[in-house]
């Protein structure tokens, strides 16, 4: 069994009184309702909120999916270019070689 407070250090002859609180305790943080990170009225934390918490979050999801499109239109561009280009080293590599007369077509 552990003791939490000291009646007396025998070498010193001192006596501490004995102290109300425990030795080791901890506490619980504790959010208020509309704090950053804290739960809602329901207890977690992203599920049904107010409207301004729903509307929030639709216009967050907006933004993401709008960003995400423009990405993706970004990319399917630049693939076109690509096969373009590519294309058309194709059909240059094709004009060489007939001119060379490798291929008798």
């Amino acid at each position: 069994m552990f003791r939490q407070t000291l009646t007396k250090i025998p070498s010193r002859g001192l006596r501490l009184a004995p102290s109300p609180t425990r030795a080791f305790s901890t506490t619980l943080r504790v959010m208020a309702e509309g704090d950053t990170g804290s739960p809602n009225k329901m207890g977690s934390l992203g599920g049904s909120g107010d409207a301004f918490q729903k509307r929030e979050k639709a216009n967050e999801d907006y933004a993401i999916r709008q960003r995400e499109r423009q990405k993706l239109l970004e990319l399917r561009a630049k693939l076109r270019e690509q096969q373009e280009h590519l294309q058309k080293l194709s059909d240059h590599i094709d004009e060489l070689t007939k001119e060379q007369g490798g291929e008798h077509n």
